[in-house]
């Protein structure tokens, strides 16, 4: 019972209805929305690391949809938010053995890469075009994330011979349950084509895409889930940096808009680090489903011209 009010408090607390309605109470107060912004990004922070997800794919479809800022702007402070909350994130994960250096290099390579080819075309494209756009694949990700039969310990009879060259494996200790598995993968190859196209979406829409890594990791590769949450954070450093520079060089980050939001981000992604090794991840799960939910609705709706 305690889990589901947590989880409610949360999703009260970071609904940005509450941060668009004092901003419109006080049209003048021109702090507001920074304020707004550092606040439903440190909550964004929190649930974002344990659920794997990054920052960016909450951030982007929430406040493009419920704040008054042009999507351009607001994908490449997406960009940065998913940045901020992997950088915060990536030591206490290394530290811990939730993520995996030898993993996340060769992934995150080939996502760098393809982000910025991503970041071209979604600066050049109409912005309701995008914004529509987001919304349907928002949606998309909700109804992966809910149908997805997601795997604590996935089995892997033998490793493929691309991660063995590689070395690609380790150990990983649950301290829930108290369970010492070493852990191993097999169809690099097919997961490296995947990040392809997880880097061209996550430059196109700035969300970072940690919201297919989890997947691809735990589902198609076999990494723990915990593990595959916290290499997901750790591979975003790369990937999200690459197309990051591109939207810095065409003008579309505003410090007004990124400075309060990357704070607020990687202070809360520094406290989800920590849970993500004591916490019940379903219940974080369902929360950000909840709220991507709440957000690709508002993004197809205000890419169609319905709602403003």
């Amino acid at each position: 019972m305690m889990r589901w009010l947590a989880a409610l408090v949360l999703l009260f607390a970071t609904h940005p209805a509450w941060a668009a309605g004092a901003a419109a109470a006080y049209p003048g107060v021109w702090w507001i929305w920074p304020l707004a912004l550092f606040v439903v990004c440190f909550f964004l922070g929190i649930v974002a690391v344990p659920a794997g997800v990054g920052g960016g794919v909450l951030f982007v479809p929430i406040v493009g949809s419920f704040f008054p800022f042009h999507l351009d702007f607001v994908r490449g402070a997406g960009l940065l938010v998913a940045l901020a909350s992997s950088l915060a994130a990536g030591p206490s994960l290394l530290k811990g053995g939730l993520a995996n250096l030898r993993l996340a290099m060769p992934l995150a390579f080939g996502a760098s890469i393809s982000s910025i080819g991503g970041a071209m075309l979604g600066l050049a494209l109409p912005a309701n075009v995008v914004q529509s756009a987001l919304g349907v694949t928002i949606l998309g990700i909700v109804t992966l994330m809910a149908s997805a039969r997601k795997s604590e310990f996935p089995h892997v009879p033998d490793a493929d011979p691309l991660s063995r060259m590689l070395g690609i494996r380790g150990m990983f200790h649950d301290a829930i349950s108290g369970r010492d598995m070493d852990w191993q993968i097999h169809r690099t190859p097919f997961g490296i084509m995947m990040f392809l196209v997880i880097g061209f979406l996550g430059g196109l829409f700035g969300v970072g895409a940690g919201w297919a890594n989890v997947p691809v990791l735990n589902i198609l590769m076999g990494v723990p889930l915990k593990v595959a949450a916290g290499t997901s954070s750790l591979i975003l450093t790369t990937a999200s940096s690459s197309a990051t520079w591109y939207y810095l060089d065409n003008g579309a980050i505003l410090p007004i808009i990124a400075v309060p939001s990357v704070v607020g981000m990687m202070i809360g992604a520094r406290i989800g680090a920590h849970l993500l090794s004591v916490l019940n991840a379903s219940v974080v799960r369902k929360l950000v489903i909840a709220m991507l939910l709440i957000s690709g609705i508002g993004a197809l709706l205000k890419g169609l011209g319905i709602w403003t």
